[in-house]
């Protein structure tokens, strides 16, 4: 059972075989699970908040107030800690606090008593609905630690101290609610498993049906580009027609705007196309080169650098122009370099808009 507890309490990320603190799926936690998120949450913080501090009342006559606040605030601020902090398990640190809250409610509650006053365990009660709370958030062992830490600060006021608050076994008998909350833990750990196994399924289901889609729709737009640029050339060439100078100028061209495509898919448009082609059958060598920096990228700046890159190939009548879009993240977006006979030009646009001309 330790080895299974265990396995169900490892911090999960959504990924299979990427578990690792940092990485939670808070959707699968056994709090989400069992309400104790989003708005019925709320109900559930406010009735363990409204618990403790009806347990914890009756000790406000019977001890000093300072007393009776540290008691009821380190209660109070245990159970805020439970329902509020992300993450199953509960962080060690945050456990440990939640662990020693219960006997130093039971000490400040049980010292310096009133006298003539009946001693009741009420902060062992209280405390019992606290650990509840850890078992449930995923430290089963370490709310039975808490338990018996709580039942040793009673013992030590009975016995020690010899002073009677009723009987070490009512405090054990208020324990029963961290009992129910173990035994609720170890019973549905496995169903959140399964429920998390059963998630990353669909999502990686989902995934592949997602990739599988956009690789349809991305093989459908090339086919129809091809249709639309090669195939009258083609039909031709099938006809075995004889190819003239020029036939064979248009095949190269043709060959270039669909490498074009290939190579650089974000700066293909008609206005960039027919520059390109323009400034290639004037003898201008072209290369349009796309490392992905237009995504995420304004419109209105996506069109700034065709406007740019078009001008830039309509002015070039001889040498070379190369066109690229720099890898996301980068100081520019874009560099355009025009390489001609009576020198080079090199622009430069960035990720804001600013454009920077150096020859």
């Amino acid at each position: 059972m330790t080895e299974k507890s265990s396995e169900y309490d490892r911090p999960y990320t959504g990924v299979p075989g990427r578990e690792g603190p940092g990485e939670r799926d808070v959707d699968f936690e056994l709090r989400s699970l069992l309400g104790m998120r989003g708005r019925s949450g709320w109900v559930f913080r406010i009735g363990l908040a409204a618990t403790i501090t009806l347990y914890m009342t009756p000790s406000l006559n019977d001890v000093p107030l300072a007393q009776f606040v540290v008691a009821i605030v380190v209660m109070l601020g245990a159970g805020a800690i439970l329902v509020l902090l992300p993450g199953d398990p509960l962080p060690w640190p945050a456990t440990v606090a939640v662990i020693v809250a219960g006997p130093v409610a039971v000490l400040a509650t049980h010292l310096n008593f009133a006298e003539g006053a009946v001693r009741q365990p009420w902060a062992a009660f209280a405390a019992s609905y606290v650990l509840a709370v850890l078992a449930v958030r995923g430290r089963i062992a370490a709310a039975w630690a808490g338990a018996v830490a709580v039942a040793a600060a009673v013992g030590f006021v009975d016995i020690v101290l010899d002073i009677s608050v009723g009987s070490l076994f009512i405090s054990i008998l208020a324990l029963a609610c961290l009992a129910g909350a173990t035994v609720c833990a170890l019973i549905l750990r496995p169903t959140q498993r399964s429920l998390r196994l059963l998630h990353d399924d669909v999502a990686m289901r989902a995934a592949a049906e997602a990739t599988m889609a956009a690789e349809h729709s991305e093989r459908t737009r090339q086919l129809s580009r091809l249709d639309e640029l090669a195939r009258p050339m083609l039909e031709r060439i099938a006809r075995g027609g004889e190819l003239t100078s020029a036939d064979r100028e248009v095949c190269r061209l043709l060959e270039a705007e669909l490498r074009d495509g290939l190579r650089a898919p974000q700066l293909v448009t008609d206005q960039l196309n027919a520059a390109a082609r323009g400034a290639r059958s004037r003898g201008v060598e072209v290369l349009l080169l796309d490392d992905g920096g237009f995504a995420g990228v304004p419109a209105s700046l996506r069109a700034r650098v065709l406007e740019l890159a078009a001008r830039e190939l309509d002015a070039a009548n001889a040498g070379s122009v190369t066109i690229r879009v720099l890898p996301a993240g980068r100081r520019n977006l874009a560099t355009i370099l025009a390489s001609a006979p009576g020198g080079d030009r090199r622009t430069e646009i960035g990720s804001t808009g600013e454009i920077l001309v150096s020859t």
